[in-house]
């Protein structure tokens, strides 16, 4: 269990000025550890890469952020908010090997983050009947596929899909460009309330964080991060749903669009996608469950068992983490195995030829069941 000097070094370094998520993986892994940062010479501090004179007198100056980050850690105890930092078990597998993932996040309700299955349904904050009910009718489809949903919260698509959820039964996540004391839009406070008996809300920003315009292209990062196929419905040509997808593409998730017509201009970004190639088109949920090879959980847990009994003691541990999510990195996988390099691509070799994974571009692997 962690000390609150832990969680108050966790949540201080994410409030240094200048200092975001790439510099603050840089400066723990120079130092050696999120302790050692705070103890550093601002003399060596500044031999780090990316890190100037201007971000080492920060660092050297942090009483103001160990300040912060206790009046911060009070407010989240009385309030249940919990957090996950990039280094802890907790924190999202699909999100960590990304260079620009957050250091921390702030979550509040009953979240696992880590699904077997993860959908992003995004889209117009401005949808035509159709586009609603098409949302609908693909939460109503994947409900039996054992899914967790992730949006964004916001009004139109988003909130649909959040709603539809809750009707279904499907553990759903809220993903905030603001903090948990700024839940926006308020309007959808209610909802999200509901969404915590399973699932709920999670935010990379500290409560008081209002919904300004700059941190929502940060929250579609967080969005495409943590799903494994993330579905377009209705989209200008412009705007935050073509930016989440454009990320989706780049962090190598399967995109999806629902076309529409050519007049319409709610459809001109999944038109878009789906002519340049960078979302497969369709229609329905079947389309999704197709796309994704998926089928019911007693299913694969029936496969899954049977290939256990053919599987050695590492080849269990290390398929057990491949099928958490729906594709793994090597990286990922060395770090959380805590395997050598040998043994690893051994055992990864063994579980190709076993037909337990399949091996993706990139030096990723995908489950197979």
């Amino acid at each position: 269990m962690k000390t609150r000097k832990t969680q108050l070094e966790e949540i201080a370094i994410t409030m240094i000025p200048l200092v975001g998520p790439v510099l603050g993986r840089q400066l723990i892994s120079y130092c050696g550890s999120i302790e050692a940062v705070f103890t550093e010479s601002k003399r060596h501090l500044k031999t780090i890469p990316g890190i100037g004179e201007e971000i080492a007198s920060q660092i050297a100056r942090t009483g103001q952020a160990f300040d912060n980050a206790e009046a911060e850690l009070t407010r989240m105890e009385r309030e249940s908010i919990g957090y996950t930092f990039y280094l802890d078990d907790t924190y999202p597998a699909r999100l960590f090997h990304l260079p620009d993932a957050p250091l921390i996040l702030y979550t509040k309700g009953n979240l696992n983050l880590h699904p077997e299955r993860s959908v992003a349904i995004i889209g117009t904050r401005k949808p035509t009947p159709y586009g609603k009910s098409v949302t609908e009718e693909i939460i109503e489809a994947l409900a039996p596929c054992d899914i967790t949903m992730i949006s964004g919260l916001a009004y139109g698509i988003d909130i649909t899909a959040h709603k539809s959820c809750l009707r279904h039964d499907i553990p759903t996540i809220g993903v905030m460009g603001s903090g948990m004391g700024n839940i926006y839009p308020d309007s959808h406070l209610p909802v999200a309330e509901k969404m915590m008996e399973k699932g709920g809300i999670l935010t990379e920003f500290t409560y008081d964080t209002g919904p300004d315009a700059v941190n929502f292209p940060m929250r579609n990062r967080i969005v495409a991060g943590l799903c494994d196929v993330l579905v377009v419905i209705e989209s200008g040509i412009k705007g935050g749903s073509m930016i989440t997808a454009s990320l989706a593409n780049d962090y190598n998730k399967d995109v999806a669009a629902v076309p529409g017509r050519k007049i319409d201009k709610s459809s001109a970004g999944c038109n878009h996608l789906i002519r340049n190639q960078q979302a497969h088109l369709v229609e329905c949920g079947e389309d999704i469950i197709e796309l994704m090879s998926w089928n019911s959980r007693t299913r694969q847990q029936n496969f899954q068992t049977d290939l256990f009994t053919e599987m050695t003691p590492g080849e269990q541990k290390i398929y057990g983490l491949i099928v958490g999510d729906r594709e793994k990195d090597i990286d990922t996988l060395a770090f959380q195995s805590k395997m050598t390099p040998g043994e690893l691509a051994a055992i990864l070799l063994a579980l190709e030829f076993k037909g337990a994974i399949k091996s993706l571009p990139g030096k990723k692997f995908m489950g197979i069941g």
